[in-house]
């Protein structure tokens, strides 16, 4: 029989909502969801990192309880929803608020369980509706101590509707609040509406990959017969950015420099404000006569307002992806939204707004579909957070941007926070600036929030085959209480990320990293190899902050009690861990590891975000008398640069492998002799390198900065390196950089040159020295 071959589909992995019969709930460890489910629908509940029990909790039409309408498992008593409905790190308010309104009593609930303590990840359960039903699906799960290794993780349910009763368009999300306006925007045509100051619009992308232009005029200068709406040059001017999103730099201004609107969530992220909304000229051009096109819809609408018709209108373009390339040529493709993506704005004044359903169908601007938008407006009394969309993989589900624990402290100190890894973190403090935060650092000590760092709980028998198995070092030589850094690879050498790794016990370790995909791949190799091992994600119960300085352990051994089992923080090693409390034996829970990202002496603390505030508090009483100083983002990049520290991103990527990036120290080919994931790739990156991460000393006062081209000294054309990052050292006074260079011009003392403008009319001369730049022997880190 002849073979029959079959070609390879396009990816498109974020765009599964597209299927309107299906949906997704993530239940988060800790939490519930509520779901209706009608006769004949199918759900199934997955636990995706294995050993989190679940509960199904269902309800009839008349609130009473109908396990039977699911399964014929016994039911019980639910044993986990009190305790979520008391956990004060939930969301439990909006939960109790819904069970209300659904007058659903809880008295008389029962629960059929999922799950067993030791479930294997991946485990799954899968149940058909018999009657219309209302059901909780519970993750149950206290708060969990830094000593312990089980914190509750997610359940991820999926919902296959048997009946869609002619809706063809994914399911919308659930407002924010309760809607003043709640309207639907058709494909090709506008819609104009009113909003008050204060009032939030929420502008969402129906089906996905839908542009919406967006225009608003000050509703007291129309009443007058002046025009004053959004100005896509003036913002860009005012914000220095293509476009605002939230945080400190959110807000769209008129042409008179007024604010307007302030962007306060925006979980697409690509948006435009260079084009015009499409015009009939743009059609025409193209042949199609008589296209419905965004101006013309615009205007119509606008028209009963006073607002004069434009043949085309500056609007901002939501959702609609166009960029300038290398070239200076404006391009366009398919926008990134997925189904159900939106913007939320806050208007700064009475607004006359209109928002169109972009109708272009001949281009890749709406995905070549044009589809639906729809509004909603809330009322200024409503409270929400600022955030942008997070998602670990390009099918998860988008996680606003979150505050740490620490940030009801930091918050008073600054308002510059910038997004890092889905949390809200300081890039600069008030009253004091990177400058001041740096020489706090070099010299007395600092205190920062370093909670977005992703933490994992790695249990079971085969713990250390697995992470013998994915990672570089050598695991086997790990003690319990010992920390070892070390890279994390993919088979080809190129890095996936770097971090530490505790021995938390013989068959137990927590991994720290910067990325949430290293415990997705952890599980894919632990299930590929047939290992018995729990990967559990414990980001959410573990917030930490790293005390650095000179002075950081004086600071610290007066608030640290440990344990006589445990060491204490005048005993601690470096790359050690210990487990304590704070003041005393009744005192909060804390891990204290003496590791930083400095090259100071210093200690992180880590406690369950609950706890943040207090550890921050007792931090700083204790370190006041020693010039302890908060420390942002902008004064960390400073410190790391000067002491060689590597930066994912910017010293390595996925194509990068650990020589290159300058931390070929963590692949002990020799001593490790076990096979490791990348070991085959990296002995023969390691026997013919191409490429060497340099340090380089820069002439004059001008900095270099991360993407600078570095050519042959002399004037040479060639580009031989790539500055991964710069700055300017306060403390060796010149301007020095990490630079990516070609093996043949990595030698010490080798003269080259950064290319600055188009790389050729503006040369800085550099000469290349070893790293790192600032204590190289590691004196004052090993103090």
């Amino acid at each position: 029989m002849a073979s029959v071959n079959i070609a390879p589909r396009l990816l498109e992995p974020g765009l599964w909502r597209s299927d309107p019969s299906l949906e997704r709930y993530q239940v988060k460890g800790g939490g519930t969801v509520v779901i209706r489910l009608y006769s004949g629908d199918t759900i199934t509940i997955q636990d995706p990192q294995g050993r989190q029990v679940g509960e199904v909790i269902a309800f009839d039409t008349n609130g009473r309880p109908a396990p039977g309408a699911l399964s014929n498992y016994p039911a019980q008593k639910p044993t986990g929803l009190g305790s979520i409905l008391s956990n004060r790190g939930m969301n439990t308010e909006t939960l109790a608020q819904r069970l209300s309104t659904l007058d659903i009593p809880l008295d008389d609930a029962l629960a059929i369980p999922l799950f067993s303590p030791d479930s294997s990840p991946g485990e799954e359960v899968e149940f058909t509706a018999s009657d219309d039903l209302t059901c909780l699906v519970c993750a149950p799960g206290s708060s969990m101590s830094v000593e312990e290794q089980h914190p509750p993780t997610p359940l991820i349910v999926w919902v296959r509707r048997s009946d869609l009763n002619g809706e063809a368009d994914p399911t919308l999300p659930d407002p924010l609040a309760e809607p003043r306006l709640d309207f639907r925007i058709e494909r090709c045509t506008a819609r104009d509406f009113m909003v008050r100051a204060g009032e939030f619009i929420q502008i969402i992308d129906v089906a996905g990959r839908e542009c919406s232009d967006f225009l608003a005029f000050t509703e007291s200068k129309l009443n007058h017969g002046v025009e004053r709406g959004l100005d896509p040059t003036a913002t860009r001017t005012l914000m220095g950015a293509a476009y605002p999103g939230p945080g400190l730099y959110s807000k769209f201004f008129d042409q008179d420099m007024q604010p307007m609107v302030e962007v306060v969530q925006d979980t697409c992220g690509r948006h435009d404000t260079f084009g015009f909304a499409c015009t009939s000229k743009y059609y025409e051009d193209m042949g199609y006569f008589g296209h419905p096109n965004c101006s013309d819809n615009l205007s119509n609408v606008l028209k009963d307002y006073g607002v004069a018709a434009r043949r085309g209108w500056p609007a901002i373009n939501f959702f609609y992806n166009t960029r300038i390339d290398d070239h200076n040529a404006l391009y366009l493709d398919e926008p990134w939204s997925r189904p159900g993506d939106y913007v939320l704005l806050r208007a700064l004044d009475d607004l006359v707004c209109a928002s169109s359903a972009c109708p272009d169908d001949t281009s890749a601007a709406n995905g070549w579909n044009p589809t639906d938008i729809h509004v909603r407006v809330y009322s200024p009394d409503n409270v929400f957070s600022k955030a942008v969309a997070y998602r670990m993989t390009p099918d998860a589900e988008a996680e606003l941007t979150r505050e740490t624990g620490f940030h009801p402290r930091s918050s008073q100190l600054t308002r510059n926070f910038t997004e890092y890894r889905g949390f809200w973190l300081p890039t600069v403090f008030n009253n004091a600036g990177a400058i001041d935060e740096y020489w706090a650092c070099r010299e007395k000590a600092v205190i920062m929030d370093l909670s977005p760092l992703r933490k994992f709980e790695v249990l079971g028998p085969d713990a250390e085959a697995l992470m013998q198995t994915v990672l570089t070092r050598n695991i086997r030589k790990l003690a319990i209480g010992q920390v070892v850094y070390t890279a994390m690879c993919y088979p080809h050498g190129g890095m996936i990320d770097d971090g530490t790794l505790l021995r938390m016990g013989p068959d137990s370790f927590r991994w720290i990293g910067g990325d949430d995909y290293g415990g997705i791949w952890m599980r894919e190799k632990a299930a590929e190899l047939g290992y018995r091992v729990w990967i559990k994600s414990s980001t959410d119960q573990l917030h930490n902050v790293a005390v650095q300085g000179p002075n950081s352990r004086d600071i610290l051994k007066e608030i640290i009690w440990t344990p006589p089992a445990q060491p204490t923080v005048e005993e601690l090693g470096w790359f050690r861990f210990t487990i304590g409390r704070l003041h005393d034996f009744d005192g909060l829970p804390v891990m204290v590891s003496r590791t930083g990202y400095t090259g100071e002496l210093g200690f992180e603390i880590f406690c369950h975000p609950n706890d943040a505030p207090t550890v921050w508090d007792t931090a700083f009483a204790a370190g006041e008398p020693y010039g302890l100083s908060p420390l942002g983002l902008d004064a960390l990049d400073m410190v790391r640069i000067e002491a060689g520290l590597v930066f994912a991103g910017y010293e390595f990527t996925d194509e990068i492998d650990p020589f290159e990036a300058g931390i070929g120290f963590t692949v002990p080919l020799k001593s490790k002799e076990e096979d490791f994931i990348g070991r085959d790739a990296l002995v023969q990156r390691k026997e013919n390198p191409q490429r060497r991460l340099v340090g380089l000393e820069l002439a004059g006062n001008e900095p270099a900065a991360h993407g600078d081209c570095v050519h042959i000294g002399g004037g040479g054309r060639a580009q031989v390196g790539i500055i991964t990052s710069a700055t300017r050292s306060p403390i060796l006074k010149k301007n020095i950089a990490l630079c990516r260079m070609d093996v043949t011009h990595s030698d010490t003392g080798t003269l080259v040159e950064v290319g600055k403008l188009d790389g050729h009319q503006k040369r800085i001369p550099a000469t290349v020295v070893p790293f790192p730049f600032y204590d190289p022997t590691k004196e004052r880190v090993r103090a």
